[in-house]
This record gives structure tokens, sequence and C-alpha cells, in this order.
């Protein structure tokens, strides 16, 4: 697994998708189409400078595999620092650095496979969901694709016209479902939000809970949680049910060292491996995540949202241990082979080696 690396791409295309959402193509050059190559349901993490501060963030590919092209869209969040600057200033021809592709937000597709799967999104939640969606229809040409689309009104549907191609397009395999919280007059779709009574009446008609072969779930914490416990209350095992978060709640501070740590006011000696380089330093028990006192420290570490959703600040602990404030990214597996996110971490003991070269 290649390390993420920022690259200065040139945009293509900026296109209006609704009147607060618009979506990026970026050109990638020959030399970099490699590390640019995308799986169905990833993200790029976007940086530039803002106001003469260095911001990130991170968006999810909306285009499908077979396309050809590397586009996100950004929707305009109220006070978003680059949502706003996106939507205002961004325009075809301008440079933006541009994190390779990341994130485990997908599932291996198989060409013989008749497969059924099933996505709920709420706004822009529909980004990746819209990359797996194309991505599995085209390649999986036996599998069978239902959504569950919700927004305010349909002005705020992002992609609307783009969704009902692909269902003339794959018209017996695709079926889509919009859901409206503002406009329920509106003939043809369906009224209200996302949430356990639906799910619980979809489980009861079109969605088989038991024999789903897998559930694309993005949106708000608590939309994704609710319908996840519902799917798994009905029989979809959990591991077929595959998350990514649209926000968070306030996070948590991660636990303070055990009483048992000595001189906890001189704190913990960090070790941080990186491109077989490496740097350490020490750190106060109940003081920064071990990501920001790295950065302090001159390390350049992969990272996005900080909040537990992206991993991209992914590492290996090696020696010692961590006590991780959220996680919403990382699988049980993972968490039990030893796998951190650092922006959400802080020691427990002594001495502890973080391994960013772990794949």
């Amino acid at each position: 697994m290649s390390t993420p690396s920022f690259h200065a791409l040139t945009i293509g295309e900026c296109r209006r998708e609704t009147a607060d959402t618009v979506s990026l193509r970026f050109d990638v050059p020959p030399e970099l189409a490699d590390r640019y190559r995308f799986a169905h349901g990833q993200h790029l993490t976007l940086k530039t400078s803002i106001g003469g501060e260095e911001v990130r963030r991170s968006y999810s590919i909306c285009s499908g595999v077979d396309e050809g092209e590397l586009r996100v869209a950004i929707k305009r969040v109220e006070g978003g620092v680059f949502s706003n600057h996106a939507n205002d200033a961004l325009a075809a021809g301008m440079s933006l650095e541009v994190m390779t592709p990341m994130g485990r937000f997908t599932t291996p597709l198989d060409p013989a496979a008749a497969k059924t799967y099933v996505a709920f999104a709420a706004g822009s939640g529909i980004t990746p969901i819209l990359s797996i969606l194309k991505t599995v229809l085209a390649r999986e040409p036996r599998s069978q694709f239902l959504l569950i689309y919700g927004n305010r009104t349909v002005s705020s549907i992002i992609f609307r016209e783009e969704l009902e191609d692909l269902k003339n397009r794959y018209i017996g395999r695709l079926a889509i479902h919009h859901l409206l919280s503002r406009e329920p007059e509106e003939a043809g779709l369906l009224s209200g939000r996302i949430g356990a009574d639906l799910v619980r009446e979809l489980c009861s008609g079109p969605i088989d809970a038991a024999s789903v072969d897998a559930v694309f779930l993005c949106g708000p914490q608590a939309m994704v949680e609710e319908v996840r416990d519902t799917l798994t209350a009905a029989g979809t095992p959990a591991e077929r049910i595959h998350l990514e978060l649209f926000g968070t709640s306030a996070p948590r501070r991660a636990s303070a060292a055990p009483a048992s740590v000595d001189d906890p006011v001189e704190g913990a000696t960090i070790a941080i491996l990186q491109d077989g380089k490496r740097r350490e330093f020490t750190l106060a028990y109940d003081g920064d995540t071990i990501l920001d006192a790295a950065h302090r420290h001159g390390a350049d570490l992969p990272y996005s949202c900080k909040s537990g959703v992206c991993c991209t600040c992914r590492a290996k602990v090696r020696e010692g241990k961590v006590a991780m404030a959220e996680n919403y990214s990382l699988e049980p597996w993972e968490v039990e082979a030893g796998y951190v996110l650092t922006c959400q971490s802080r020691p427990l003991t002594d001495r502890v080696v973080i391994d960013f070269d772990a794949a």
C-alpha cells in the first residue's frame, strides 16, 4: 500500500449540481494515473490555504471506476470554511493539493455474481453511494441495487438527473426511492425522513434484511446509526453493513493515564515510524493527541477530518498502549490487530511506538 501523498492537480471542470453544491473534476497527469486509481466509495482529501491558514477536508469521489474521471462533490455547509470557498471561489483552471485516494467504504465485486445491494443516503451522502452504484451496475451485470435517498426538497436532490438516467439505463436492476422532508405534497415522491420506521416498513416489502448482500449507509451520524441498528435487528448480518458518516457528535477526549503510570507530569515517550525514519518526543498523558503532538514536533503525518471518521491517520501500535476517544472507521479486526486512529489517540503507557508504514 502506497503512503498517502499530496499532489497539485488542476481543476478541469467546476460544475454546479444544485444551488449549494458544486462538483470538481480533477485532471490527473499520466505520470500520476496509477497513484489516483480509486475503488468505488473512496474519498479524496483536498488541501489549500484560506485566509493564510492551511485547510484540509475529505470529499467522496462520485465518479464510477470505469468513467475515466476523478470527480468529487462539495455541498455548502453553514460556517464551513472549505465548502464555502469551493462553492464561491473555485473554478476550472485553478489548482488544489489533492491526496491520493483513501477509504474502505467499498466492497469487492465479482462480474459473475448476482447480488442485492441496498443503500441509504441523506443529502451529500449520495456522493460515495453514486460511485458505488455506478460501478456495481457496470461491473456486475446480474446484480440489483436499491437506493433510498433523503433530501429536504426536490431542488436539493444532488445528481437528480443523473440518477434518473441511470434508472432508465438499468431498468429492472436499479430502483430509487426519493424521500423529502419538506415537500410532502410533491407528486410521486415519499415524504418524511430516513429512520427506523421507514426501514421496518421496507423490510416488510422490498428489502429482505437477512439475505441482502451489502448495505451502504452514508449521512449524519444519528441517521446512519438508527438505520444500522434497525437493519441488524431485522436480521441483516453486521458485517454486511458498511457505514460512512457525514458529521459526528462532539468528540470525547481519550481517557487519561492510569494511576500506575510513573511520572505523569513528564508524560510518555512517543516514537513515530514513517517512511523508514524514526522520530521521538515526549507527550503528556492528558495532552494533545498523538497526531497533533507529532505535527508540533515536525512530523508530516497524513490526516484529514480529525474526527475519527476518515481513517486517513490510521497507524499501528508496535509497542505500548493508547486510548482512542472515538472510532467510526476502523473495523474490529483492525483494532484487535493494534491499529488506531492517531487523531483520537493518547498514551496509556510510558512508551508508545506508532508505525505509519504498517500496511
